[in-house]
């Protein structure tokens, strides 16, 4: 698009000044003619001086003359030195001295051809010569150079207004020290696309308090009057010491109000150049207020520093996450296990950039496939084995339970044994709440490897330590709640539930791997390690809180549907099943589950008889034997419900 229908463009669209900071330069001609045009007004404004001075004399002999022979010659210095080619908006010193250069060139060659002009005719064009070309020449440098001096505070002013119109005018959440220094950074950074036009107090800090030149906006006028006196378009949340019930009035209140939420982190965790990537919007997560287990750096140092560490389901949620964070502790070896060909690659691209110095092998294969497994561990002389690797999704799992008794349990089985007979120091088991007192093949399944597990510490010979961690569900995860409801909800809903009342303890994957992380260095093995998940949430809460947060409204702007319980689904998890013991740890977050365990040559000869009949066509063969391992193992909602 031409300059001249950009221009007007803008006009018709109404920004035409602001849309100068779109444009990358002036166009060539335009400047050109302008310096022309400059040219011109220094002439006749010096032309007018001269007169002021001497009014007996005609400055020019012919004015047009005069004109065209001043014109024609800075013009052809102009095109010379080019200097109507820079960009104006960042002219620098190089330029205005071929502006100089040429201007001063250009009086010299007009006093030269008027010197010709008057020895060969008697008559000067111009009158008195010396005097007229050297204010001539001071004023013409001077416009030239004032022009450029206003493109560049034009283009300046220009971006700023478009970058202002562009932030969003941000209310911060209290008055103390660092909600204040946050501010100052803030309103000091240029580059940051936020602004601060007040502070928000739980009390009343007086009629006419400021805090950096901004109003102080109570809690009460908040509620009575709302933000729409001051254009808020959100609030800016600094922090972290504020206890769930403080979070959500707040949030409760914000929501109300219409204003979206942002968060920032403590002050010493960020830097100026890095704050406006910090400041993100308030997640659901957040709202949880759960605060992560805090895990003895040293002791897992200790575990992994120089190690061969394998993980399977590396490319998963949760195996991925604890690649991470081994990652950090400058292993020997890191192989990641996974039968996902593309999210594999995923894990290995992003490890390779993040940790160029650590030694990864990224393997594709199925925990199934002993003879390979085989390979590795003979290979390798593995230190620590995560195992993460298990098929998870209820609804599926229950439909197939033949798949799901050969990867959970026999996948299982299979590492677990060679842990033993290569004798790996400590082998770590991520299970799920879903294995205690489970309602569907999933977590009757888990349950069995739990069981295997376990039973294989006591087993002669064995020097392995094997650990289990059981947790609830993991925000962010593959299939997560949370991420059903935020697709939803981005395409404009219903937001589907299966039951109104239903239940789940929640926690990040950050904290679901430092707990595992835990485990492996505190566990003497057989034990099972289950975490304080504090109060289960509510799922339609959730996504109540979930629509909030994104600026709709539930039931209005997206639609909730009840789909009903889906098969072997319950409406609430346990951590501890009915008979279990739950013995604290030196961790008040973490406790040891006593569980009721099985002798190894028990549960190996149900879990042969499993697998056999896992190779078979019946599915309720499968389950049956699942529900005499796990006595507890009672179908909900499912087709399997007669088998109990």
């Amino acid at each position: 698009m031409s300059f001249l229908k950009r221009f007007f463009v803008g006009m018709q669209e109404g920004k035409n000044f602001i849309s100068l900071s779109d444009l990358k330069y002036l166009p060539r001609w335009l400047v050109l003619w302008i310096d022309v045009f400059i040219v011109f007004m220094a002439v006749l404004l010096s032309f007018y001086v001269s007169r002021r001075f001497d009014s007996n004399h005609e400055v020019f002999f012919s004015f047009p003359l005069a004109i065209t022979l001043i014109l024609a010659v800075n013009v052809g210095y102009m095109f010379l030195f080019r200097t109507y080619s820079g960009i104006v908006r960042h002219s620098t010193f190089i330029d205005l001295s071929k502006i100089l250069i040429s201007s001063c060139l250009s009086a010299l060659t007009v006093g030269f051809l008027n010197s010709v002009i008057y020895f060969s005719t008697g008559t000067a064009l111009i009158i008195p010569t010396i005097a007229f070309l050297t204010l001539f020449t001071a004023l013409s440098c001077m416009m030239l150079f004032v022009f450029r001096l206003l493109v560049k505070e034009a283009f300046h002013l220009a971006r700023e207004l478009k970058v202002n119109s562009l932030k969003k005018n941000l209310l911060v959440l209290g008055t103390d020290e660092q909600s204040v220094a946050i501010a100052r950074v803030v309103l000091d950074s240029t580059h940051i696309p936020y602004n601060i036009i007040g502070f928000i107090s739980e009390r009343d800090e007086g009629r006419r308090a400021y805090i950096l030149g901004k109003p102080i906006l109570t809690r009460e006028k908040l509620e009575r009057n709302g933000h729409e006196p001051y254009s808020a378009d959100g609030v800016l949340m600094v922090r972290d010491n504020m206890d769930t019930a403080e979070m959500d009035q707040w949030v409760t209140l914000f929501l109300e109000k219409g204003l979206k939420i942002y968060k920032a982190p403590a002050l010493q965790k960020i830097r100026d150049k890095n704050l406006g990537h910090t400041i993100r919007k308030l997640q659901i997560e957040d709202l949880l207020n759960r605060k992560p287990i805090r895990i003895e750096n040293r002791e897992v140092h200790k575990r992994h520093y120089q190690k061969s560490i394998l993980v399977t389901g590396g490319a998963g949620s949760i195996g991925s996450e604890i690649v991470r964070q081994i990652a950090q502790f400058d292993p020997a070896l890191v192989v990641v296990l996974d039968q996902a060909e593309t999210p594999l690659y995923e894990i290995e691209l992003e490890m390779r950039e993040k940790f160029p110095s650590v030694n990864f092998l990224f393997v594709m294969m199925d925990i199934v496939n002993r003879n390979r497994l085989e390979q590795l561990f003979s290979k390798y002389d593995f230190s620590m084995v995560y195992h993460a690797a298990a098929y998870k999704h209820v609804p599926l799992v229950e439909e197939n339970p033949h798949e799901a008794v050969v990867t959970n349990v026999m996948g299982s089985m299979n590492l677990a044994e060679l842990s033993s007979r290569y004798h790996v120091n400590r082998f770590v088991m991520i299970s799920t709440d879903k294995a205690v007192n489970p309602t569907n093949v999933m977590g009757a399944t888990k349950r069995t490897a739990e069981l295997y597990v376990q039973a294989l510490q006591n087993t002669p010979g064995n020097t392995t330590k094997f650990i289990t961690t059981r947790f609830g569900n993991v925000l962010g995860s593959n299939g997560s709640v949370i991420k059903l409801f935020q697709k939803q909800i981005q395409k404009g809903g219903p937001v589907t539930i299966t039951h109104p009342d239903i239940v789940r303890y929640f926690m990040t994957i950050q904290e679901a791997c430092e707990l595992v992380l835990q485990a492996g260095t505190m566990g003497i093995g057989g034990e099972v390690f289950v975490f304080d998940m504090g109060e289960p949430v509510k799922i339609l809460n959730l996504a109540k809180r979930m629509i909030r947060l994104s600026g709709l409204r539930p039931d209005e702007d997206i639609k909730i549907v009840y789909t009903g319980l889906r098969p072997g689904e319950k409406l609430y998890e346990e951590l501890l099943t009915d008979t279990a013991r739950n013995m604290p740890t030196p961790h008040e977050k973490i406790m040891i589950s006593k569980d009721k365990s099985m002798e190894f040559e028990e549960i190996s000869r149900m879990v042969h008889e499993l697998l056999s009949s896992a190779s078979g066509t019946q599915k309720f063969d499968v389950v049956r034997i699942l529900k005499i391992i796990v006595p507890e193992y009672k179908s909900n909602n499912s087709i399997f419900q007669r088998l109990d």
